[in-house]
């Protein structure tokens, strides 16, 4: 009997009293939880960083620009319609004509600059290269900077660009984090297929490629190759810039299922060996 009271003492013991329950709702109350002081995503090496590349960028692109001529200098903006396109590429036809070389060199700089620090109206320098060089050379200036700037974008992304996709697109860098995982074997195929087609946004792979593990030379290939059936779309539409109604017109169903056609010949090697694994 002795030992039975004491086991009832014991569980008696635990057994939580009023004054428990009130103190632990009080501390589950919102009023009772202060805010906690959320830590600064980047330290100050990597923030130092960061900022000392894009100083060292718009730098190069101030002095580029200061050697211009007061007339062009003055009507420079970046477009944000076609209507800004057209005014823009009749201001810098005859100094892209006059001075071939400047004019590259503050094309290039502009648009590696813009799709570095992911500043939104690259398409519009891409149609500006059709217009003024034709396709040719206009397909080549937009693969090339395209190339440079996402892989800019894609080592700026190495240093400072967790913290970004993981506040932004939390849910869909899981996924794709578990998709490259599924193709590491045929990940060149994968990454061809993404740049090719509109499935995920250039923007979103730039940043997340890092950060998944993505080789920079599968990156660099894939985007390299994967580029130019989008950019030669582009850099023809700028032909007929006169014609453009809007940026939308561009991606039509016709031009879109294009694209997919493109993706599906490029990943079907990817589908026919999990195919084969599976049997």
């Amino acid at each position: 009997m002795a030992a039975a009271r004491n086991l009832m003492g014991d569980a008696g013991s635990n057994r939580p009293t009023m004054k428990d329950e009130e103190k632990a709702k009080e501390d589950d109350s919102p009023s009772s939880k202060k805010p906690k002081l959320e830590r600064f995503p980047f330290t100050r090496w990597e923030f130092a960083a960061a900022l000392g590349v894009f100083f060292v960028f718009s730098t190069g692109l101030f002095c580029i620009y200061l050697t211009m001529p007061t007339s062009v200098y003055v009507n420079l903006k970046l477009p944000r319609t076609v209507s800004d396109l057209r005014l823009l590429k009749e201001h810098l036809a005859t100094y892209a004509k006059d001075y071939p070389a400047q004019f590259i060199l503050g094309y290039c700089s502009t648009y590696i600059f813009m799709q570095t620090f992911m500043i939104p109206g690259t398409i519009f320098m891409s149609l500006l290269a059709g217009a003024l060089f034709g396709v040719v050379r206009g397909l080549f200036l937009v693969v090339f900077n395209a190339t440079a700037g996402a892989s800019s974008c894609f080592f700026l992304s190495k240093l400072i660009g967790r913290p970004i996709v993981n506040s932004l697109w939390p849910e869909k860098l899981r996924i794709f984090q578990a998709e490259i995982a599924k193709r590491r074997e045929k990940l060149l195929n994968y990454m061809l297929f993404l740049r090719v087609t509109p499935t995920l946004p250039n923007l979103f792979i730039n940043l997340a490629s890092p950060i998944v593990d993505i080789p920079f030379h599968v990156f660099f290939l894939a985007t390299l190759l994967g580029l130019i059936p989008a950019s030669y779309i582009t850099v023809r539409a700028g032909l007929a810039l006169g014609d453009l109604k809007s940026v939308k017109d561009l991606y039509d169903f016709k031009t879109l299922s294009m694209l997919f056609l493109i993706g599906s010949i490029i990943i079907f090697p990817t589908l026919l060996k999990r195919k084969r694994i599976y049997e």
